[in-house]
């Protein structure tokens, strides 16, 4: 008779040992893909967001927005041009990413956790100098304009933030010591980021399973794997393609402190609280090695 509240509670009770081991720590979630645009996975990742700062968890959340720029600037009449995934940023791109980033999405997350009673701010790396950034150059000597790569996270707003009860979303927008503007990836400054913090876990929500050993079949997926293995299978090449950034990502983090790395499906309805709290979890997480 009560067989569906019984499983529920079932549920419940399996998570209690992961929330009395993660209360109190920081979570670090870049929100990316699909996630972001579908208005049923969107009202989730903001849900399972609140979940996490309900029960005494540190969420900060880092998200992009590379579509919405794209298209922005395309309305503008003004062509995104790519070198190796990296957007080639003139000062006008840099204007309308920062816009977009800032603007239309960054207070949008904002006003979605304050409307499930989660107090949220909305800042960029330019506030308070917290992503001190330089001009990127590429692995060919390329000039990509302003784009940039971050030099240090200064975290005492972040800081500032999550201490009086804050959760930050934070814009990948950053600057340098002349004020100048630049964009940056967001997969790299939610990497650096979380190991400035020293976060518990850093999430990346994808449009992938997780890491796959081979990427046309999802029953392949690596359910968990140390920053020695990952880096095998990248000289091997099992990684491969799209997916050695966003785990050259996860190794910089690994390597800077965090103590793991979740690559996730953001298309699958609260898969960070199945990775969290569930004992088999569904992503792929990432150890330091040893």
């Amino acid at each position: 008779m009560y067989e569906k509240e019984q499983a529920k509670a079932e549920i419940l009770i399996e998570a209690i040992p992961y929330i009395r081991k993660f209360a109190g720590e920081t979570v670090v979630i870049k929100y990316g893909g699909s996630a972001m645009v579908d208005e049923k996975l969107k009202k989730s990742v903001i849900k399972d967001i609140a979940m996490l700062k309900y029960i005494g968890l540190h969420p900060i959340v880092v998200h992009g927005g590379g579509k919405e720029i794209t298209s922005l600037l395309a309305r503008l009449g003004k062509e995104s041009v790519f070198v190796d995934g990296l957007r080639v940023t003139d000062a006008e791109t840099a204007g309308v990413a920062e816009m977009v980033l800032s603007g239309s999405i960054g207070k949008s997350l904002v006003e979605n956790l304050e409307a499930v009673g989660i107090q949220a701010c909305g800042i960029n790396g330019k506030d308070g100098h917290t992503l001190l950034s330089r001009k990127k150059i590429d692995e060919k000597g390329r000039d990509l304009g302003f784009v940039g790569e971050i030099e240090k996270v200064d975290t005492r707003l972040i800081r500032t933030l999550t201490d009086s009860g804050f959760v930050p979303v934070i814009s990948p927008v950053g600057v340098d010591a002349f004020s100048q503007t630049y964009n940056v990836n967001a997969d790299y400054a939610a990497s650096a980021i979380a190991g400035a913090l020293d976060a518990q876990k850093l999430i990346f929500l994808t449009d992938v399973e997780g890491i796959l050993r081979d990427k046309d079949r999802p029953e392949t997926i690596i359910r968990r794997m140390n920053a020695k293995e990952a880096r095998e299978l990248i000289a091997d090449g099992t990684i491969k393609g799209g997916m050695i950034p966003k785990v050259d990502c996860c190794l910089d983090a690994l390597d800077n402190g965090v103590k793991s790395v979740h690559v996730l499906d953001g298309r699958l309805p609260h898969s960070i609280l199945l990775e969290i709290f569930t004992a088999e979890g569904i992503g792929t997480m990432l150890t330091p090695e040893g």
